[in-house]
């Protein structure tokens, strides 16, 4: 496989860098290809969430990845997780949150995967928080949201390290998805989604969320779950 990250392209400022590389992918662009931005101004998350983040304190990335394999938000969102250290846990299918020494754990990380599987290719969209500081989140924010607590400068060696964990993880998926399992923040929790309620119990082999209800197992294929009591 191609070395991610190659070519480059570096953006001052942004729209967003899902929607630079999906126009580069429909271009012709190679396997690997990366666009980084120091400022998006319009982020976009899963369920058509905003991204935000203060100039130059987050990582803002996207990589093109050509016959991407199976489960790929999986294998990203345990890529991030490895950059985020030990406290870091994933809930279902891909953000990243650090479990802090006390309270509930929040996220530090959101991943949007798109693409064309018809045409075989795939953008792995990343906004990490590496240096975004409590006093630089948005006050409705500041419960739910952390950062690694590094520093600007710190953005490209965790990029490198992305990349490179990235790589890794795609390379051996099965391992990965053992690991997912080892950092899932919602096993064993009551969870909430459009379509009612339940006990998370794992992911099964195709990234399903298998849910125990009060009716019998659920498996969860997309969409948006959100913690309810433990």
């Amino acid at each position: 496989m191609t070395a991610l990250g190659h070519p480059r392209l570096h953006l001052r400022t942004t729209d967003s860098t899902n929607l630079r590389a999906r126009a580069l992918a429909l271009a012709g662009a190679p396997q690997g290809t990366l666009v980084t931005a120091s400022e998006q101004s319009a982020g976009r998350g899963r369920q058509g969430r905003t991204w935000s983040a203060p100039a130059g304190r987050a990582l803002l990335m996207t990589v093109l990845l050509r016959d991407p394999p199976p489960l790929l938000p999986l294998l990203a969102a345990v890529a991030v997780s490895d950059v985020c250290g030990e406290r870091a846990a994933i809930k279902w299918p891909n953000d990243v949150l650090l479990r802090p020494k006390t309270g509930e754990m929040r996220k530090v990380a959101g991943i949007l995967v798109e693409g064309r599987p018809q045409e075989r290719w795939a953008v792995v969209g990343i906004g990490l928080n590496v240096a975004v500081r409590d006093e630089d989140l948005p006050d409705e924010l500041r419960e739910r949201a952390t950062g690694l607590g590094l520093e600007p400068p710190d953005v490209e060696r965790v990029l490198a390290d992305l990349l490179a964990a990235l790589e890794a993880r795609i390379a051996s998926p099965d391992a990965t998805l053992a690991v997912w399992r080892e950092r899932d923040a919602l096993r064993g929790r009551t969870i909430t989604w459009a379509a009612g309620s339940g006990t998370a119990d794992g992911v099964d082999d195709d990234g399903r969320l298998r849910v125990e209800t009060a009716d019998g197992t659920v498996f969860l294929d997309a969409g948006e779950v959100h913690l309810g009591a433990q």
